[in-house]
């Protein structure tokens, strides 16, 4: 028998629960937390090595008599598979809205799958020919699909299954499986760079950290499967048609569009900090290798740490306070910090600069990925969600290595990917100001909350 059911309204959450229920309820959340981000793990670790390795992937898949052309060929493959996001996200968002949390993210790992180990078993150029660039291209695309909903349906479950007034905390979550990952990636790179030859890594030992994310994934997916539905979705009496969320998304197009500005100043600072560090250590800065990487390792550490510690805050403060003060953050500062690292390039000056923009990161997307769940209709959370993650990460995001390398080369100025950080950071402090108040969310959810 239950205890007294009780109202619970902190912050922006509202929500009725058993009161007997709460300890042991919070202990199967956050053991829901490590599952449902297991998937989120490998899809950001994937993509951290094709960025870690960009300049080696290009020599083997991209050969070229020009080192810029094969890096720029390799970094926009990397590129082109956030361009499959956005239709991953409506294709997988309206099929997870329909049929449930756990489903769809059960089949995007799925997806993950079989496109890492297309790209880490593929034959290289000098082996099958201009076949290798074609499927290495494929393999993007697939991942790229599959991402388009991850990063929305593991955010959209860990902020219904959030206890009352930790939504903020839950969520960051989504944005932490992503800093182990960059961790993880960033590791095995020190560990093979200081037991292999640059030679040897750039033959074939940037294979083995893919081949290793291949071995891990029978122990996601029984993870993954362990998943149960939210309470939320299985409440929900009405299950949307694919017309109907559709049809829901053009209606509240100017909250998607709200959403793609948001999201901007965080895809474009994560890129820039995490899978473009080493590139830009290396490439630019004429840093070693291994420096770039342990730059990048102390990067993850720190997002990691402040992701949730902001979650947290915002949860106390507010989304808004850290959104703003962020945004401005970053205006200010990104592109004097480039200009004073580049004029005495060290790994103590990209650590120092790294680590700033890290703490911006961190604590604007500690923020921003819950608040990017509550501005969204409950019947579309997923789908309108990913769509705007996904947009975002297209058109900025994901490009970001591939646009900061061309702006330094056309203008030779090794500064400007500070600009380029800068843009984003006013694409965000204009989505907080356009952001609607939360009055009309609650009112959505309050129903749903209180059925059963």
């Amino acid at each position: 028998m239950g205890g007294r059911l009780i109202r619970v309204c902190k912050g922006h959450d509202c929500e009725s629960l058993d009161t007997m229920s709460l300890p042991a309820d919070r202990k199967i959340k956050l053991w829901s937390v490590v599952r449902v981000s297991s998937g989120n793990f490998l899809e950001m670790y994937d993509f951290m090595v094709f960025g870690y390795y960009a300049s080696a992937i290009g020599s083997a898949f991209f050969p070229s008599g020009n080192a810029y052309l094969s890096l720029m060929l390799s970094l926009m493959t990397f590129g082109a598979g956030f361009l499959m996001r956005p239709l991953g996200a409506i294709v997988l968002g309206a099929y997870t809205d329909k049929h449930g949390r756990r489903a769809g993210l059960l089949l995007t790992l799925s997806l993950m799958s079989v496109g890492i180990f297309s790209i880490a078993c593929m034959p290289g150029y000098a082996t099958i020919g201009l076949l290798a660039p074609l499927l290495v291209l494929i393999g993007r695309l697939l991942q790229g699909f599959s991402a388009g909903m991850e990063l929305g349906g593991v955010s959209v479950y860990l902020s219904e299954i959030a206890t009352p007034g930790h939504k903020g905390f839950y969520v960051s979550w989504q944005s932490g499986s992503q800093q182990v990952a960059v961790m993880f990636a960033a590791l095995v790179g020190v560990v093979l760079s200081s037991f292999f030859p640059p030679e040897k890594m750039a033959l074939w030992g940037w294979r083995v950290p893919l081949l290793l994310g291949c071995a891990i994934i029978p122990f996601l997916f029984r993870l993954r499967r362990s998943l149960q539905e939210t309470d939320e979705f299985v409440a929900r009496k009405h299950r949307p048609s694919t017309s109907e969320i559709l049809r829901s998304l053009m209606a509240n197009w100017r909250i998607v569009v709200i959403g793609i500005l948001m999201v901007t100043m965080t895809t474009v600072s994560f890129y820039m900090i995490t899978a473009y560090t080493p590139t830009f250590g290396n490439s630019v800065l004429r840093l070693a290798s291994i420096e770039s990487l342990i730059v990048t390792l102390c990067v993850g550490a720190s997002n990691l740490f402040w992701l949730p510690v902001m979650g947290a805050l915002s949860d106390r403060i507010g989304r808004r306070p850290l959104l703003f003060a962020c945004t401005i953050l970053m205006l200010l500062t990104a592109y004097p910090a480039m200009l004073w690292l580049v004029r005495e390039p060290s790994f103590s000056r990209l650590l120092e600069v790294e680590l700033w923009l890290s703490f911006i990161y961190g604590s604007y997307n500690g923020a921003m990925v819950v608040f990017l769940t509550e501005i969204m209709p409950a019947d579309v959370r997923t789908t309108g969600f990913a769509l705007a993650y996904s947009l975002a990460t297209a058109i900025f995001g994901g490009f970001t290595p591939a646009i900061s390398t061309y702006l330094i080369h056309v203008t030779g100025n090794r500064a400007i990917p500070g600009l380029w950080l800068s843009f984003a950071a006013a694409c965000g402090l204009l989505a907080t100001l356009l952001a609607q108040p939360q009055d009309t969310m609650l009112e959505t959810r309050l129903p749903i909350a209180g059925r059963g």
